[in-house]
């Protein structure tokens, strides 16, 4: 099975929702391991109250980070398993 690539810009500013339907923020860029390539998580910024009571970890100015492992589709949004955070 091939994996599809997604240029970076396609992900900006692309609204994240659990797969519920529950909005968490905007895309504004993606951490990586420098070595590897490897993809660690996206940064969200103007987060919803929602995504405030979620225990995740955050940036200094505030905004969220979300694990690439939750991520379950992309498309006209970034969709996240809310279990796979916990």
């Amino acid at each position: 099975m091939q994996i599809e690539k997604i240029p970076f810009n396609t992900l900006l500013n692309k609204m994240v929702v659990t797969k519920e339907g529950k909005r968490l923020g905007f895309v504004k860029n993606v951490t990586f391991e420098t070595t590897s390539g490897e993809l660690i998580s996206l940064v969200v910024k103007d987060i919803t109250p929602y995504a405030k009571n979620l225990n995740l970890e955050k940036t200094s100015a505030n905004e969220i980070l979300i694990p690439y492992n939750t991520i379950i589709a992309i498309g006209d949004f970034v969709i996240i398993s809310e279990e796979d955070l916990m």
